[in-house]
């Protein structure tokens, strides 16, 4: 991933921590907000605060090494580096970070759980809408009049379109493109999604333009896998905020990487105790390697 040097406006990639053009030091290194957690005790006090169910239950072991299968996870190890690792369904371990910066590691986990705690939210809006507007009356031919009768068909009709609406609706939620604005990384490319639009990065003009719809990238990345391709490198970044393209006023899903978004969410949002975590659903891919 490459990011942006505040300085000579060169791309360098994520992992330096200066500019190897100029020298000057990389704010994106940094990737985290000064309201989210830096250290591993930190990042287990932030979970703590959520009331989210136990990590047998989520499958987030925070500064543990566990090597059961379908696991995520940060430790330091013996040689005094951080780790995050997610082992997969078949017990196998993907090492995401290994290395002696701290905030970075716990950065990696804490963008990951945020990402799988909002999965787990729209699964469960999704069944409480459901369970609102599944149930109906049951039609019965009993002792009715033909205008008795009539009447009736034509209200479970009604009742039947509607629920068919309803349906689709949730079927939308479930596999539509519900994408979040933000940075994200396709192909060798770096993309900005605002509202229904995608923004490519070109280095030769070092400027944004608007993405064609004949992309690959309308098709490839969605509401379903976006995670994937998230680009956590602009982290705290303003690159396409400062663009022409941007509007502060975008419909757009909010991104998890909005810095503005974060004091928000950290301090409002709690995990409601009444419903359920299943970890096997929605952003859980536990065959992929993140």
């Amino acid at each position: 991933m490459k990011i942006k040097c505040d300085y000579c406006d060169s791309m360098v990639d994520e992992t330096e921590g200066q500019c190897p053009h100029c020298g000057a030091p990389l704010s994106g290194a940094n990737r985290t907000s000064s309201s989210q957690p830096k250290t591993i005790e930190e990042l287990k006090r932030w979970y703590e605060a959520r009331n989210l169910p136990p990590e047998e239950v989520t499958r987030f072991f925070i500064g543990k090494d566990i090597r059961e299968p379908k696991a995520f996870g940060i430790y330091k190890n013996s040689n005094g580096d951080f780790v995050v690792y997610k082992n997969k369904s078949d017990g196998s371990r993907a090492v995401r970070y290994e290395g002696s910066d701290e905030a970075y590691a716990v950065n990696e986990l804490y963008q990951r759980l945020r990402s799988e705690i909002e999965d787990q939210v729209r699964r469960n809006n999704v069944g409480r809408n459901y369970s609102r507007t599944g149930s109906s009356s049951n039609l019965s031919g009993k002792g009715c009049n033909p205008v008795g009768c009539l009447s009736v068909i034509f209200k479970h009709k009604v009742i039947a379109i509607v629920l068919f609406i309803v349906f689709m609706l949730i079927i939308g939620v479930m596999f539509g493109d519900d994408i979040p604005k933000g940075y994200y990384s396709y192909n060798g490319h770096d993309y900005y999604r605002q509202d229904s639009n995608w923004y490519v990065y070109n280095d030769a003009t070092d400027n944004w333009m608007l993405e064609s719809a004949a992309s690959g990238i309308y098709s490839y990345i969605t509401g379903d896998n976006y995670d994937d391709y998230s680009n956590n490198s602009f982290f705290g970044s303003s690159l396409f905020e400062d663009s022409a393209y941007y509007d502060d006023n975008s419909s757009s899903s909010s991104s998890w990487y909005d810095s503005d978004d974060d004091d928000d969410w950290d301090s409002d949002w709690s995990w409601d105790s009444s419903d359920s975590w299943d970890s096997d659903w929605g952003g859980s891919d536990w065959d992929s390697d993140w």
